[in-house]
């Protein structure tokens, strides 16, 4: 199992790849929905661009990205099938269908964007931005600290970390009402 850290270097880097796309793309709906808000000829211009950026992103980054971090992962646990039986693996594995359905949502999102169907507010998107983190957060702390992990712990610190960025979002959107350039 010489390849294993190879095997394992590329999962991490193309997880890296994966939560970037994941983190930039509801940014790109955020300006695609206000753009949408926007007087002829600046909607159609911004929308055009936005729709070319959040295509490129999606399909070029984000979707490859996606299936070569799941490839390494079921490649990494073939090698290493004891992590099944471990608890911390287990609840990885839970946050990690969470985030195929993140990722399945924003797919869908995305298509109808590219239809210039607005089915959500740029408010809704700024929070939806947030789930990508509180995944990346989960997970991150369950595979570093593993069995020393508590689970109240590990409960009490995402409600708060979701707490901390659900304040943060709301006075962004003070910041936001107070000066409209921000």
């Amino acid at each position: 199992m010489e390849y294993y850290n190879y095997i394992k270097a590329l999962h991490l880097i193309f997880i890296v790849t994966w939560f970037a796309g994941l983190f930039y793309i509801p940014r790109l709906f955020i300006y695609h929905i206000e753009a949408s808000e926007k007087p002829s000829p600046d909607k159609e211009i911004l929308t055009t661009q936005l729709k070319l950026m959040t295509k490129r992103l999606w399909n070029i980054i984000t979707w490859p990205s996606a299936i070569l971090s799941t490839i390494f992962a079921i490649w990494l646990v073939v090698l290493q099938p004891i992590w099944l039986t471990e608890t911390w693996m287990l609840v990885k594995l839970g946050f990690v269908v969470l985030l195929i359905i993140y990722h399945m949502k924003s797919h869908q999102i995305f298509k109808q964007l590219q239809r210039d169907e607005i089915k959500y507010t740029s408010r809704f998107m700024r929070i939806w931005n947030e789930g990508a983190t509180l995944i990346l957060f989960a997970v991150v702390f369950l595979v570093i600290l593993k069995s020393t992990f508590t689970w109240i712990f590990g409960v009490v610190g995402i409600i708060v970390l979701g707490i901390l960025l659900m304040l943060g979002i709301r006075l962004y959107r003070r910041i936001q009402q107070k000066n409209p350039n921000a």
